[in-house]
């Protein structure tokens, strides 16, 4: 049998490509699935990194979520053993205060705070959570928390604004997704915590750009 005969033998042999084509088929599906889940997983990272980033913006130009920073004054306290006087500059200050949907109050912890608790703005933290959800809809208000402190930028006794212009971070976490292959069972997998931080600015109004 000449080479060139086998070869068309082998061709017409429909039974050996069939058996070939069902070896091969499980890995090609699995192959595909693999890399649709991949991206929806790098679709749903990009969600949340996007979505932080979209909230500290907002909270950066908006009011406050714990209504009295606008308010606080430094003149008078000593920061880092420094004496803050009027139009001295606030050094770093050892305090965070963090927001969530829980409760009508935000807590502050650190030997700087001005105050142990502070009013939350629902208004605010709601249009925060609203602005979110315009990049990551299935954000939840329990998945969000807003936090602001110390950041070593401001003045005591500012007439233009708050005294200090707080480093704000705003986290999600809590986050999951329905892969495509599970969903058939309801299995979800959980994404890691998000956060983002950038200093406030006006730290007034109700919209962003």
């Amino acid at each position: 049998m000449t080479m060139r005969n086998l070869l068309l033998r082998l061709i017409r042999d429909e039974r050996g490509m069939a058996a070939e084509f069902a070896l091969v088929l499980p890995l090609l599906i699995l192959f595909v699935l693999g890399t649709i889940e991949a991206g929806v997983y790098a679709w749903r990272l990009n969600q949340g990194e996007k979505a932080t980033q979209w909230g500290a913006r907002f909270a950066a130009v908006t009011n406050p979520v714990a209504e009295e920073i606008t308010d606080d004054s430094y003149i008078g306290r000593t920061i880092n053993s420094t004496f803050i006087g009027q139009g001295d500059r606030i050094p770093i200050a050892d305090f965070v205060i963090t927001c969530t949907s829980a409760g009508t109050t935000c807590s502050c912890t650190g030997s700087d705070c001005v105050r142990g608790t502070y009013t939350k703005n629902a208004i605010a933290f709601d249009n925060l959570t609203d602005r979110m959800q315009l990049v990551y809809p299935e954000i939840a208000p329990e998945n969000v928390q807003i936090e602001y402190a110390g950041s070593g930028l401001g003045f005591a006794g500012d007439p233009n604004g708050p005294d200090m212009a707080p480093l704000i971070t705003v986290r999600l976490t809590g986050m999951s997704y329905t892969p495509i292959s599970l969903n058939i069972f309801g299995g979800t997998v959980n994404l890691p915590d998000f956060a983002y931080s950038i200093t406030a600015e006006d730290s007034s109004g109700t919209a962003s750009n």
